[in-house]
């Protein structure tokens, strides 16, 4: 693994050792949420990226008390290690990772391999959905320095500045 992910990546192995570790939660996010329902790492939760990670009505992403009730709903506490995969080759597991960051979540990862990987080695899955206690899940304001708005791409595209 190169040096710069070691923080953020966690391997298939580790994810197995530590399953049942209350201390860690793993989430599934998934484009096509049936892939869940079908088999799922025990213990995970699962998210579907349209439903439950974008705003119904504007197409943008949940206010964070939305996205602090989302994750506090599920048993996610601000103090919980969590982990995230799925499938697509981890494309919306990497978005959750990031939405966690701009909201201040200190100890998020990603399995280094989708879902596929996890199969494709023979590890545990299973079909029950895990019932967790709600927790206390807290996000912070978003940190704009890592969110591009429409008018910073478009100029940042076209090279002029729109808006100076």
């Amino acid at each position: 693994m190169t040096v710069y992910a070691k923080d953020v990546l966690v391997e298939t192995g580790w994810v197995e050792a530590h399953l049942g570790n209350s201390s860690i939660r793993i989430v599934e996010v998934d484009e096509n949420p049936q892939l869940y329902a079908e088999a799922h790492i025990p213990g995970a939760i699962g998210f579907d990226w349209r439903r439950d990670l974008n705003h119904q009505l504007r197409r943008d992403l949940l206010g964070r008390n939305a996205f602090a009730e989302l994750f506090g709903k599920h048993g996610i506490s601000s103090d919980h290690t969590i982990v995230l995969y799925g499938d697509r080759n981890n494309w919306f597991a990497a978005y959750t990772y990031w939405y966690l960051k701009y909201y201040g979540h200190a100890d998020a990862r990603l399995m280094n391999g989708s879902r596929e990987k996890w199969i494709a080695e023979g590890r545990p899955t299973t079909v029950e959905v895990p019932e967790y206690l709600p927790a206390a899940f807290v996000a912070g304001p978003g940190d704009a320095a890592i969110r591009a708005r429409r008018d910073e791409v478009l100029a940042a595209l076209t090279g002029s500045h729109a808006g100076a």
